[in-house]
Order: C-alpha cells, then structure tokens, then sequence
C-alpha cells in the first residue's frame, strides 16, 4: 500500500469517526424534541459509523499500517424539523459515498487488491444507507408531524438496535 492509499484511508477512518458525531448530534437534537424513537434512529447511526471507522482501523493494523486520529469539526446541532434532520444526513451519506468511491479509484489505480477487495463491503453498506436515508425521507414528506403516522415512525424507531455484521 503506498503513502497516498494509507492516507486516504486515514483520512476516511476519521470521517467515519466525525459521521458518528455528526449522528449523534441529531440524536441529541432529536431527543430535546422528545422525539426518542427518531432520536434512537441517530444513537444507532452512530454506533454503526464507530464501527465502520473501526473496521479500517483494524484493515491498516492488519497490512502494517499505523492508523492516526485527528481532531474533528463542530457538527450541525441545531434543526429546525425531523425531515431537515434525515435530508442532512442524507447528504452526508452521499458525502461518504463519495469519499468511498474516491478510494476504491485509488486503489484500482494501485492495484492494491486487498484494499479493493475491502472496500467492496463499503461500497454495499452505502448502497444500503442512501436507500434507507431516501425511503425515510419519502416517508417524511407523505405525512404531517402531527399525524398519527409520524408517531407510528418515531415508535417504530424506537425498536431499532446495531448488531455488527459477521465477519
């Protein structure tokens, strides 16, 4: 793996780490709105970008790799609906696609083969977050705040949990 590629994937080790506090950060405005389930929807995000962080810091432990932290930005803490609230983290899945696509390009470019065959998992997992980001905010738009469906949604949230995947 050449400096470049181990950058990178410093780098989006980090980004992984800041979308899990940017996640939290709507958690918490979301919980302020006594909105738990919507606001359990975030904790879980959260967990799972953790963990995707640290699944590139385990792959750069295990090719030889140091992995480094660095500091992170303020995330957005303020919002002023639910639907704002997944619009935002809609973009920023698109934000860490991205960033995902960035890398396979430069390992391909590399031919670093492991690399490649690692981000493939990314590359599936996105596919995923921006359908379920998009389908929520389909959602989001089709019913009024007030309604007995928005709530059915906060509920139904409310039962979400992260179990990390088989390795």
């Amino acid at each position: 793996m050449n400096d470049q590629l181990h950058q990178a994937l410093n780098d989006q080790m980090n980004y992984e780490f800041y979308s899990s506090h940017v996640y939290l950060a709507m958690a918490a405005y979301l919980s302020g709105e006594s909105l738990d389930g919507f606001a359990n929807f975030f904790i879980i995000q959260a967990e799972e970008e953790r963990f995707h962080a640290m699944k590139i810091y385990q792959f750069l432990n295990n090719r030889g790799k140091r992995a480094t932290l660095y500091g992170m930005d303020t995330p957005v803490n303020d919002y002023s609906s639910v639907l704002e609230v997944f619009e935002h983290g809609y973009q920023h899945e698109l934000e860490v696609t991205k960033r995902i696509y960035h890398l396979s390009d430069l390992a391909l470019n590399d031919r670093e083969h492991a690399t490649i065959q690692f981000l493939k998992w990314f590359i599936d997992e996105q596919v995923e977050e921006e359908a379920l980001f998009d389908s929520i905010i389909q959602k989001l738009k089709r019913i009024d705040k007030d309604s007995n469906a928005f709530f059915m949604l906060d509920t139904e949230f409310s039962q979400r949990s992260f179990t990390p995947p088989a390795e």
